[in-house]
C-alpha cells in the first residue's frame, strides 16, 4: 500500500476550516428551527456545506486534519449552540455532526484515488443518510409536528445540495492543483 503525503497547513488554512465547519454547524442548528413548509427547514441548505469543508481539508491536507477540524469545529458549534438553540437540538446534532463527519471522512480517504467526484459524492451521501437519521432521531422524535416529513424533506435536500457542491470542490481542487504545480510541487 502507498504512502500518502499532505501538505501541513497554516495556522491561518487550519483557523479558517475550523472557522468555517463551526459556522455551518452554527448557522444549520439555527436555521433547523424554522420550517419552510411540511417538508423542509432552512437548515437543509447550509448543512451540505460542512461536508464541502470537510473533503476539501482531507483532499489537501488528508484525514487525520479533516478529523482534528470536525472535532474543534464541533465543540465551538456545539458550545455556540447551546447558547442559541435548545439544549435537544444542540445535542442531536452535535452527536449526528461527529458521528457523519468521521464517517464522510472515512470514506472520503478510502475512495479518493478514484475519479475526482466519487469519493465526495459517495462519503457525502452516506453520511448525509447517517447526519439525517441521528439528528431527526433525537431532536424531534416524540414532539409535536411533522418532524418525520422535515427529516425526508431536509434529506432529499441534503443530498441535492451536495450534488452541487462538487462543482465548488471540483473548482477549488482546480486551484490547488494549478497552484501546486506553479510552485513546482
Amino acid at each position: 500500500m502507498q504512502v500518502m503525503h499532505f501538505e501541513r497547513p497554516t495556522l491561518g488554512q487550519l483557523t479558517a476550516a475550523t472557522l468555517a465547519m463551526a459556522a455551518v454547524v452554527l448557522a444549520s442548528n439555527i436555521l433547523v428551527q424554522f420550517a419552510i413548509n411540511d417538508w423542509l427547514t432552512w437548515g437543509a441548505f447550509t448543512y451540505p456545506v460542512a461536508y464541502l469543508v470537510s473533503d476539501l481539508v482531507n483532499r489537501r491536507f488528508g484525514p487525520g486534519m479533516a478529523r482534528r477540524v470536525a472535532w474543534v469545529g464541533f465543540a465551538v458549534a456545539v458550545g455556540i449552540s447551546l447558547l442559541l438553540a435548545p439544549a435537544r437540538i444542540a445535542a442531536a446534532s452535535g452527536l449526528a455532526f461527529i458521528a457523519s463527519q468521521l464517517l464522510d471522512i472515512g470514506v472520503f480517504d478510502r475512495l479518493r484515488r478514484g475519479l475526482w467526484w466519487r469519493a465526495p459524492l459517495v462519503a457525502t451521501v452516506i453520511a448525509a443518510v447517517l447526519d439525517s437519521i441521528v439528528f431527526w432521531g433525537i431532536a424531534f422524535a416524540g414532539t409535536e409536528g411533522p418532524w418525520f416529513t422535515w427529516a425526508l424533506g431536509d434529506l432529499a435536500v441534503k443530498l441535492a445540495v451536495g450534488v452541487l457542491m462538487l462543482l465548488p470542490f471540483r473548482l477549488l481542487i482546480g486551484r490547488q492543483a494549478a497552484r501546486a504545480s506553479a510552485l513546482g510541487h
